[in-house]
């Protein structure tokens, strides 16, 4: 219970920073972002792994350091946590106006491209940095996650919202900041882009192929010996 409640937390957090800097149009959202998830990263890696990201959840699964009903219980804390974030971000802001984010033609082709890159990129850098055996007891998890996201949003996020994270995507309609037609757009290309990271991770770590394991051991904190999963978006 304890690790789904820090999943909870750390997702609704993270959307609520997204959707009050998107809704208020600050100037510095792309690192408030990055900011929020990398100290939620660190806040709750030690509970829960701190994924906050149903791709990465897949990532860790198909990495074989979670096990299915822990990933489904995970899905649905960050579902929770997003929407939480959604409705509380967007009651505090209640802008006059909101335009959301839509595709077609062109567009549509470079936002698949784009979410699709920078969720592996994230999912990728979060198997790394937080599961390999390679970096046990590291500390830098947190800075290398939240770096990932602050270089995807301020890269692409003009092409695409930049969610990379389907509890982002699915919570963000809600609060209005992308459109619900567009929606299937960000969940195709996250869920591709989570899946190919824990394939390249695999192939560029035959070593570190371990048994499935249950969410307790598999994703520990920064005292353990195998660290699993510490994280995110």
């Amino acid at each position: 219970m304890k690790k789904w409640i820090a999943e909870f937390i750390g997702t609704m957090f993270l959307v609520l920073t997204i959707t009050t800097a998107v809704l208020s149009k600050a100037a510095m959202a792309p690192l408030a972002i990055g900011a929020v998830l990398m100290v939620m990263v660190y806040a709750g890696g030690h509970v829960s792994g701190a994924h906050f990201n149903p791709a990465v959840t897949l990532a860790v699964l198909l990495r074989r350091r979670l096990t299915v009903v822990d990933a489904v219980a995970y899905l649905v804390a960050q579902l929770a946590g997003g929407l939480t974030g959604a409705v509380i971000g967007r009651w505090a802001v209640d802008p006059a106006e909101v335009t959301a984010v839509s595709f077609s033609g062109r567009h549509l082709v470079a936002a698949l491209a784009v979410e699709g890159l920078f969720t592996f990129a994230l999912a990728y850098v979060v198997l790394n940095v937080a599961t390999s055996s390679d970096h046990e007891a590291n500390s830098f998890y947190g800075l290398a996650i939240g770096f990932t996201v602050l270089a995807g949003a301020v890269s692409v996020g003009g092409v695409s919202g930049g969610a990379f994270n389907p509890a982002v995507a699915v919570a963000g309609s809600v609060a209005g900041l992308f459109s619900w037609s567009s929606l299937w757009v960000y969940l195709l290309a996250q869920t591709v882009g989570g899946a190919l990271a824990a394939l390249a991770f695999l192939g560029l770590n035959p070593h570190d192929r371990g048994p499935v394991r249950s969410a307790p051991e598999a994703v520990s904190g920064v005292e353990a010996v195998d660290p699993g999963a510490r994280h995110s978006v």
